[in-house]
């Protein structure tokens, strides 16, 4: 009971600091915060490592399995899709900056033209049906599930860089962190309850990442070569609390990563990672 009551006030200190009137740099330097004051011996930038920062030896089995990561096949396969030319002869390099590389941290970005959040998912979209070809499934992983880790690879260590810049994309950022603190399902969870609350704690056997350097990694690849989107995860997350998910790609899931994104500005991309 202690424990939960400390936990409690902990969160409630946070959620002082979370008001509308905060920037989004103000946002991630009072969880920066509160973070080193509650693990203070874990570094900042470990916290691209998830739960793994809280665990030397599940760090070292990590460490072991990405000397040989059972991926590579999937990697492979996206690298192949993405030089692959397009029915008019260019490929998804030539609709990025740099050929798309150095690139996958600036996303999600606002577009202003359209008045909305772009994930990079969104973006690769775009360039295929600005080349005459239909657009992928969010949620199909043979095909954009691989594409965008492949993608993701040609900006590993990449300083994450999401910026929010002006009245419309401020309002989309708020939509994502209400939606990331609000309680929601039967179980009446919000997601700062598992990911800022119980960062670093353990659910059963299971460590639970905060939520500093969350977006980092993902796509991941699970139990071997099963490769998990992030918008999946909030999917997965969603049930588990007993909500119906908001629909992958809609507004409400691309602000939800827009500002989780955001968190972990300044953080290096750690693209294409192992997770149990």
């Amino acid at each position: 009971m202690n424990k939960l009551l400390t936990g409690l006030l902990g969160l409630g200190v946070l959620l002082s600091s979370f008001n509308a009137l905060a920037t989004p740099e103000q946002d991630r330097q009072a969880l920066i915060k509160f973070y080193t004051q509650k693990y203070p011996n874990v570094k900042v930038d470990d916290y691209v490592y998830g739960a793994l920062a809280f665990d030397a030896d599940s760090k070292a089995q990590y460490d072991s399995i990405m000397e040989f990561p059972p991926y590579e096949s999937v990697i492979e396969a996206g690298r192949k899709m993405w030089e692959t030319p397009f029915k008019n002869g260019k490929r998804y390099a030539d609709c990025f900056p740099n050929g798309g590389k150095q690139i996958a941290g600036n996303y999600p970005m606002f577009d202003e033209a359209k008045g909305k959040v772009v994930t990079l998912q969104d973006a690769l979209n775009n360039c295929r049906v600005a080349n005459g070809e239909e657009a992928l499934k969010l949620n199909d992983m043979k095909t954009m599930g691989t594409l965008t880790s492949y993608m993701r690879t040609l900006s590993d260590g990449m300083l994450m860089n999401v910026k929010v810049e002006g009245p419309k994309a401020m309002a989309a950022y708020e939509s994502g962190k209400k939606t990331f603190f609000s309680r929601k399902g039967q179980l009446n969870f919000a997601c700062a309850n598992c990911h800022v609350q119980n960062g670093g704690n353990r659910l059963r056997s299971e460590l639970i990442s905060p939520v500093i350097g969350h977006t980092v990694h993902w796509p991941v690849f699970r139990g071997g070569d099963n490769l998990v989107t992030l918008q999946q995860r909030y999917e997965g997350c969603f049930k588990q609390v007993r909500a119906v998910p908001p629909p992958q790609g809609g507004e409400t899931m691309n602000n939800l990563e827009y500002f989780h994104s955001a968190l972990s500005n300044g953080l290096p991309m750690k693209a294409s990672v192992f997770r149990k």
